[in-house]
């Protein structure tokens, strides 16, 4: 598939310094680009490979200044990582473009499928299930008797979907991820043992969620799992039974969150967060990677270690944690005096 300069920038509404007539087939990073290959710059820390590049096209900001002659044609855009985006999503798009049921799947007769959907090979679609339009549903996908798959969401290989899920439209989950596994629910018993709980909610997940790869979101006790719209949760993500998750959050990988946890919306999460059950993260919360939260944080707070504490607080606690070694020096050698003076007031 092939573009020309030109019709890049009218896609993008940009300005075009150089051949409008060349042709890209793929895209590269500035300082990797070759003959065909469409890249962008708006990093200053990247400017130097402008002058480099053997990228045919180059997307730039419309106020960049040269420094030197360039041997790329030129798009000049407002933004030029937004427009990039745009053109990787459209790129995306046009790649990913499949329609049609291949051989072998099974989809149950009771099944209820939209238009221009794809499944792919060894795909399993269950009792009831109710599959919108342009869906597209990639090879060894399990989809669970009464799950509901809203309009141009993209299961991709291996996803697992327990039944009872309801998935909303434009989402996006990532292969080997499981939605709607048993909580972890034990009760202990007299004689040590454990009895299990049973797991009869479901998971809802709204629209415009992205889910990574091996992420798991387990099902209610009773109720629902809810991760509201616009979240995006990266790969190796833990979400444990009746957790909420409001609109607009994001998590890097390795998070875990706990039984019954409320989270607001507009909330990041950095890597291996770990959040206890049965509390309540507000609205616009940052977290730290590697933050332990033992206690409910209020809304526009930022928190770091473990346990969790406003940065400003944990900020003075790290500058001790790196004095420590000096500290326990001056100790023993204050302790070395004090024995000192004490021997000398016993003489």
């Amino acid at each position: 598939m092939e573009f020309k300069a030109q019709s890049i920038a009218d896609f993008l509404g940009g300005t075009i310094d150089g051949d409008p007539n060349v042709t890209v087939f793929d895209v590269a990073k500035i300082e990797e680009g070759r003959p065909g290959t469409l890249a962008f710059l708006s990093n200053p820390k990247y400017n130097k490979y402008l002058y480099e590049t053997e990228a045919s096209i180059v997307i730039i900001n419309q106020n960049f200044e040269l420094e030197a002659p360039v041997s790329t044609t030129l798009i000049r855009v407002p933004d030029a990582y937004k427009a990039f985006a745009s053109l990787l999503e459209l790129y995306q798009q046009a790649k990913g473009n499949k329609t049609g049921i291949e051989n072998p799947s099974f989809i149950d007769p009771s099944a209820q499928t939209g238009k221009d959907i794809y499944v792919g090979a060894f795909a399993y679609v269950g009792k009831n299930v109710k599959i919108g339009n342009h869906v597209k549903i990639y090879p060894q996908v399990y989809i669970g008797d009464n799950t509901v798959i809203g309009d141009d969401t993209i299961l991709f290989a291996g996803v697992k979907i327990y039944e009872d899920t309801k998935i909303g439209e434009a989402c996006v989950i990532h292969s080997g991820a499981v939605i709607g596994a048993d909580g972890f629910g034990f009760a202990p018993t007299e004689d040590g043992s454990y009895k299990k709980i049973p797991q009869v909610g479901n998971v809802v997940i709204e629209d415009n969620v992205e889910i990574g790869a091996n992420t798991t979101v387990d099902c209610a006790t009773m109720g629902s799992t809810i991760i509201r719209k616009g979240t995006k949760i990266d790969n190796l993500v833990q979400i444990a039974h009746n957790v909420e998750v409001g609109e607009n959050t994001v998590m890097a990988a390795h998070t875990g969150i706990a039984g019954s946890t409320k989270v607001g919306k507009n909330c990041m999460f950095g890597g291996h967060v770990g959040i206890a059950g049965h509390i309540t993260v507000g609205d616009n919360v940052s977290m730290g990677a590697m933050s332990g939260v033992h206690s409910s944080i209020k809304s526009n707070k930022t928190v770091l270690g473990a346990p969790a504490m406003d940065i400003a607080q944990a900020a003075k606690v790290f500058a001790i944690y790196r004095n420590l070694p000096s500290l326990r020096d001056q100790v023993i050698e204050l302790q070395k005096q004090v024995k000192q003076l004490a021997n000398k007031l016993e003489e």
